[in-house]
């Protein structure tokens, strides 16, 4: 058994696609979605995700706007340009590159962004919309996960879901989402004891933690369908998730690629989070 490679890159162009014609619509009632990405310091990561969101807006006909700030900048002035660009008309999204500098408080500013702007529902008000199943914009990584398991006829309700990570991005937002799709959720991390014989109990095994191979074959039921986020250079710069691909494809019924995979999802989200602000606002 050899499990089906999921192709993210396919998926994201469909979903970019369908969001064509929805772009086209707003275009004839005079709204052009529009992006506004703030990027603080010299990152190089950051930078590459900034580079790759711009790149999409430019395909989707999305207007984007990238605002650079010095790595010593305040957070009073970090703010004020979020409440300028709150007041904008042809802003209909806002994103705030993290990881921001350590004397920046990421949870200040990023109450700081409306929430109808709020395009990567970080803020506290989406995050209490999603837990109880009314959010109209999800977090882009689990929503690129959803997509991926329902356009490929993936069965979640009544099954076991395993997420391994908690974080806000991810893990947690993960989990209420498959809550929400009626499965059965355990939220483990890399902390958990005993975490091969949890993940060995999923259906559906979802990990973003961040540790290269951290789950090996051992670790996965047999059939199980495995969704990796992970992102990791290697000392020789090869890229790998958290999974040891190659040999958890061997008992898995589906595996998605780092890169790939889930990458390309996340992006397609956002774009699609950016034309469902612009209708929401209708400014």
């Amino acid at each position: 058994m050899s499990a089906k490679i999921i192709d993210g890159n396919k998926i994201a162009r469909e979903i970019k696609d369908e969001l064509k014609s929805k772009i086209l619509l707003l275009r004839e009632k005079g709204i052009i979605p529009g992006l506004a990405v703030i990027l603080v310091g010299e990152d190089l990561a950051s930078k590459i995700y900034v580079k790759n969101k711009k790149k999409a807006c430019e395909e989707m006909e999305i207007s984007s706007q990238i605002f650079e700030m010095p790595e010593n900048t305040t957070e009073e002035k970090l703010v004020e340009l979020i409440q300028k660009l709150n007041q904008d008309s042809k802003i209909h999204g806002i994103l705030v590159q993290l990881p921001l500098p350590g004397h920046i408080n990421e949870g200040k500013i990023i109450e700081a962004i409306d929430p109808k702007k709020d395009i990567d529902c970080f803020h506290p008000e989406n995050v209490g919309k999603l837990s109880i199943g009314i959010g109209k914009l999800l977090p882009c990584t689990p929503a690129g996960i959803m997509e991926i398991l329902k356009r490929n006829d993936i069965k979640i309700a009544g099954r076991e879901c395993v997420v391994v990570g908690k974080s806000n991005i991810v893990g947690k937002p993960m989990a209420m989402m498959f809550l929400e799709e009626d499965a059965t959720v355990t939220v483990a991390h890399i902390k958990t004891e005993n975490l091969g014989e949890i993940t060995k109990r999923a259906d559906i095994l979802v990990t973003a933690v961040g540790k290269a191979r951290l789950i090996t074959k051992d670790m996965v039921k047999k059939g199980a369908v495995v969704v990796d986020v992970g992102m990791n250079r290697l000392s020789n710069g090869k890229l790998v998730g958290d999974v040891d691909f190659e040999n958890v494809k061997e008992i898995a019924s589906a595996i998605t690629p780092v890169p790939g995979g889930v990458g390309p999802m996340t992006v397609a989200m956002l774009m699609r989070n950016t034309v469902e602000a612009a209708k929401q606002l209708k400014l």
